[in-house]
């Protein structure tokens, strides 16, 4: 009899991998089949995978990126490629890549916003989902720095062509209180 708490690592990875899933934004699971099966999807600011494990179980070549890293690397997916970028530098890390789909959630880091659409290739989706002014009234994150003003990721998918597929600037209770906005667009030329 295994001792409490332990399992083999094919134990560990499938049980990681789904619960990372299921706990997938629903924002990404409905739009993440718009994304072309062409190329690489990025996973910016990773986090434990979640949205790296669902998109590889829809067949899409993932590079998931963030600080720690460690989490995915023990799940040994052959449709997952990850690598620790400090995401926050001056000299964006990402630069010279281009990616069928990228998706963002729960981060915001200005300097580099711009950035996202520039890495789409033609076609290619952005799905965007993170927290909104008005979420301080309900804890972290509070700091203006980090929550999207009002209209900014229309602002953002419009300032560079691409057609927005879905757009929510919302209240929601699940999981937890929060403002948030979300968007889906598309690089069509």
């Amino acid at each position: 009899m295994k001792p409490w708490g332990w399992h083999t690592t094919k134990e560990y990875i499938l049980t990681t991998t789904h619960v990372s899933m299921e706990s997938a934004s629903p924002w990404v699971r409905r739009f993440a089949s718009q994304i072309p099966k062409t190329g690489t999807v990025l996973d910016l600011a990773c986090g434990r995978g979640r949205h790296s494990f669902l998109l590889a179980q829809m067949g899409y070549a993932v590079l998931a990126v963030d600080q720690d890293i460690h989490q995915i690397e023990k799940s040994n997916n052959s449709l997952i490629c990850s690598k620790a970028l400090n995401l926050e530098e001056e000299v964006w890390p990402l630069a010279e890549s281009k990616f069928s789909g990228i998706v963002v959630t729960n981060y915001l880091y200005r300097p580099h916003l711009e950035r996202l659409p520039e890495m789409l290739e033609k076609k290619g989706v952005l799905i965007y989902e993170t927290f909104a002014q008005g979420n301080e009234q309900f804890g972290r994150p509070s700091n203006p720095n980090f929550l999207l003003k009002t209209g900014e990721l229309l602002d953002l998918a419009q300032g560079h062509g691409l057609k927005v597929l879905a757009y929510e600037d919302i209240y929601q209770d699940e999981p937890k209180p929060a403002m948030v906005q979300r968007l889906c667009a598309v690089k069509e030329g």
